[in-house]
């Protein structure tokens, strides 16, 4: 159900993804397809931020949309 949520919405997560954290490029998002582990690997990598933010931070903008 969760990855059904983000590949629903993955052009608009992606879109606000970007706008929030604009060191992320289009070729790394499009990289993890949208899958939610890739995409917590990624932010978490990249932002520095623990497992628990990262989902956190992904949930929130999943309501949000």
């Amino acid at each position: 159900m969760d990855e059904d949520r983000i590949t629903g919405k993955w052009t608009e997560l992606k879109g606000r993804l970007r706008e929030t954290y604009g060191e992320l490029t289009d070729n790394e998002l499009e990289e993890t397809k949208g899958e939610r582990q890739k995409l917590e690997g990624l932010l978490q990598q990249r932002l520095g931020k623990t497992k628990d933010d990262i989902r956190d931070t992904v949930d929130r903008m999943l309501e949000s949309i």
